[in-house]
């Protein structure tokens, strides 16, 4: 395209990306994977991420980002509230961190479908992390 010019992503907002989306960190960028479907996934991720518009990339950013940095961070203290069951009007959530997790598993797809890109092996069919591991 003439004259387009992708929107710059910081290191950092890729690295979460990739990680919300459910893809593993790329170390020191020599990008190694046991097998070739996981690489093809993985390298539409990485196009989609490098040839982003200018207003789709402040989209992502706004509309993404923002959500699942304030979900995860609510998800790092759920443990805070787990020794009360109740003190005076309020009442614990028993379900506090399954709604959590629900949610966060909810906008993570949401980003994949906006970058139309297949989650990545973090992510189940139905759950927030999946019992597939890669080891590199």
């Amino acid at each position: 395209m003439s004259g387009f010019t992708p929107y710059a992503f910081s290191d950092q907002q890729l690295a979460d990306v990739r990680r919300f989306c459910g893809y593993p960190a790329i170390g020191d960028g020599n990008v190694v994977f046991p097998f070739p479907w996981i690489m093809r996934q993985y390298l539409a991720l990485e196009y989609r991420l490098q040839h982003l518009s200018q207003t789709d990339g402040a989209t992502l950013v706004s509309q993404y980002l923002a959500p699942l940095y304030a979900v995860e961070q609510s998800l790092g203290t759920v443990w805070q509230n787990l020794d009360t069951e109740q003190a005076a009007v309020w009442t614990h959530n028993a379900n506090e961190q399954r709604d959590k997790e629900a949610a966060f598993g909810y906008w993570r797809r949401r980003l994949c479908a906006f970058l139309q890109v297949p989650p990545g092996p973090e992510l189940s069919a139905g759950g927030t992390a999946s019992s597939m591991r890669l080891v590199v």
